[in-house]
């Protein structure tokens, strides 16, 4: 965590009247996306085939009700571009009508809702969710409840499960310019599980449990994607005298406690902003002033980028010197939220005179600035710079949300960072984005059916079994239990519950320390497959592979996909030492440091066998050598 972390204090969380809710989105594993039947996999942007170019409008839904956020997301009319893919249908772009939803991510779906005690709708109907950030090329998003009135159980108490839906994943952002943004199509469609709590979360620490379990019985399931991306949190959050503000895309989990602290003091420094502002009589002019002739020979690189044949409008905002450039989260002010509220309209961002004198910008220029918009020293002056007709959409926003400091904090999604703060994404949806999907039919979730299907284990629950069947520690049994290689490693482990050689220790070893090592490292671990994981272990099991050689069979398959564990073993030459020859050695080394054999006793095996090893590993087992070690050593010093 950033040493900025540390100056986000511990609240008194109650007092605060915080009440926290989450949406945990994961990618389904499924064959197939969600409503067509292209395959469930990502593809490179070099695969492209071709690209679409489509302008997104605000639409009304079935009541004829607009939605606010789907109207400011299309007041920057930019351009999406859509990268598409020898594996993208009709479908996708929105030139087909779409398939029912995927039986595969429907069960999946029902098994996640009998882990959460959640109970499911009779019938299930298929929405459109309407999204104009150019996400989607039909301007709208599939999204079907599942279940609702389900719970868990935390350290901190109950917490209610609102909801569980079955909804397609959006077109991930790959480039983005003032005049267009490209989207590709390849993770478009893609089933995604979306679980809501309640808001019954009143602490981070409380937040961050929840968030765990919820991840964790979601791959349970053993239907869901694993790696970066594939799962993301959403956090909402209000407190008393605040409003409830959400923010999206938390991809590290660590994170999540820090983003509700840092949430808290944003809202809590606003609370104080407007506070002081009210007290000494702050207002806003809505009056917009042409300044561009101001800077007609200005020497600022910044403003001469920007304001070649464009305007530079400027407001004023009355009693807020000083109060722009406070500070709402760390390293962020004032001006950044309201930098944010314009470049959601298609700025580039915007200057305000608690910054300035700076980028170029002279103190006459500033002065010049000021006069012009009849600023007085307690004022704070703002202006933007672009083509006329987006920078007054630009002003007019920032306008509204100066307006709304005075006032109260506004109800937004923000978009998390990684540092924990959150920038402004839109205004928080209502549901009128939401209307029924014309063209599915409901379908029915059969009772009988649900009760017959069988809950998965919990991995929680898994580690514990692993523990108990095949005498692995905690730490290892819990490592595996959400390792990707836990259905080889329960396969593998009752194959050899007989053999000494291949222990169940040895296994989860393997697997959850050295593999992580290798991918570390760069090597493709990949390319080893269950089968060659297996050929090996009986090459172990069998006495032909010394359990020290295992690491340098794995870098070998590594290296190179095509060659086979026997070519391997092969490589390092094991086998192909003589047993003799390695005893005359030992014996060799005894002889040469029997005076350190007399002064050290039975504690020079480690040492002597440190050097054995040096020079045989992986062509003898140690516990052979130290054998051999102990031997000689217990004749010397009887």
């Amino acid at each position: 965590m950033s040493q900025e972390a540390k100056t986000i204090p511990d609240y008194d969380y109650e007092a605060l009247g915080l009440m926290v809710g989450l949406e945990i989105h994961q990618q389904v594993d499924s064959p197939t996306k969600l409503h067509c039947r292209c395959p469930n996999i990502y593809r490179e942007p070099e695969e492209s085939t071709h690209e679409i170019r489509r302008y997104l409008r605000p639409k009304a839904n079935n009541l004829g009700m607009m939605d606010r956020a789907v109207v400011e997301q299309t007041q920057a009319n930019r351009q999406s571009r859509y990268m598409v893919f020898d594996t993208t249908c009709l479908g996708d772009v929105d030139e087909a009508g779409p398939a029912p939803v995927s039986p595969e991510a429907l069960k999946t779906t029902l098994e996640v809702s009998k882990l959460l005690h959640m109970v499911p709708a009779d019938r299930a109907h298929v929405m459109r969710k309407i999204i104009v950030d150019g996400s989607g090329p039909g301007g709208f998003q599939r999204t079907t409840f599942i279940a609702g009135n389900g719970w868990i159980e935390t350290k901190s108490g109950k917490c209610r499960v609102a909801s569980l839906c079955l909804e397609e994943e959006s077109a991930p952002k790959m480039e983005e310019t003032d005049e267009y943004v490209v989207f590709s199509l390849d993770r478009l469609g893609v089933p995604l599980i979306e679980v809501a709590t309640e808001p019954d979360i009143r602490t981070p620490e409380q937040t961050y449990e929840v968030a765990s379990y919820l991840g964790m019985a979601l791959r349970s399931t053993l239907g869901v994607k694993r790696g970066i991306g594939t799962i993301r949190q959403d956090v909402n959050v209000s407190i008393r005298n605040g409003t409830r503000v959400e923010m999206k895309g938390v991809q590290a989990l660590s994170m999540i406690g820090e983003i509700v602290k840092r949430e808290i003091f944003r809202q809590l420094a606003l609370i104080e902003i407007k506070d002081e502002l009210n007290s000494k009589g702050a207002s806003v002019d809505t009056e917009l002033y042409d300044v561009t002739s101001i800077f007609a020979e200005t020497k600022s690189k910044v403003i001469i980028n920007s304001a070649k044949k464009r305007k530079i409008l400027a407001i004023c905002l009355k009693g807020f010197d000083g109060y722009v450039g406070r500070e709402v989260q760390p390293g962020r002010r004032l001006g950044t939220e309201l930098s944010e509220k314009a470049k959601a309209v298609g700025v580039s961002g915007l200057f305000h005179t608690d910054e300035l004198p700076n980028y170029g910008i002279t103190a006459e220029e500033v002065a010049a600035l000021r006069k012009a918009v009849n600023a007085e020293a307690d004022d704070a002056v703002i202006m933007i710079s672009g083509r006329e007709e987006v920078v007054k959409r630009a002003m007019e926003s920032v306008l509204q949300r100066a307006e709304q400091v005075l006032i109260e904090i506004p109800q937004e999604t923000r978009h998390a960072l990684p540092d924990g703060n959150t920038s402004y994404m839109r205004p928080l949806p209502g549901a009128a984005r939401m209307y029924p999907e014309t063209d599915l039919p409901t379908f029915a979730i059969s009772r009988q059916e649900y009760r017959d299907l069988p809950a998965p284990e919990l991995l929680i629950d898994k580690a514990k079994r692993y523990m108990k069947e095949y005498g692995i520690n905690k730490e290892f049994a819990d490592m595996i239990a959400f390792s990707k290689y836990m259905l080889l490693f329960e396969k593998l482990a009752e194959k050899y519950k007989e053999s000494e050689a291949v222990t169940s220790t040895l296994l989860a070893r393997t697997f959850t320390g050295i593999m992580p090592e290798l991918k570390r490292e760069g090597l493709n671990i990949d390319s080893i497959t269950d089968t060659k994981f297996e050929e090996m272990f009986d090459k172990v099991a069998e006495g032909a592979l010394p359990k020290d050689a295992t690491r340098n069979v794995l870098v070998i398959v590594c290296n190179d996909s095509s060659c086979c564990i026997a070519e391997a073993v092969e490589k390092l030459g094991i086998g192909t030492v003589d047993q003799k020859e390695i005893e005359d050695y030992i014996d060799s080394i005894v002889a040469e440091k029997k005076d350190f054999i007399a002064e050290k006793g039975p504690a020079a095996v480690g040492p002597l066998m440190g050097i054995v090893m040096e020079k045989y590993r992986g062509k003898i087992e140690g516990k052979t050598v130290s054998a051999m070690l102990k031997e000689r050593i217990d004749k010397m010093t009887k």
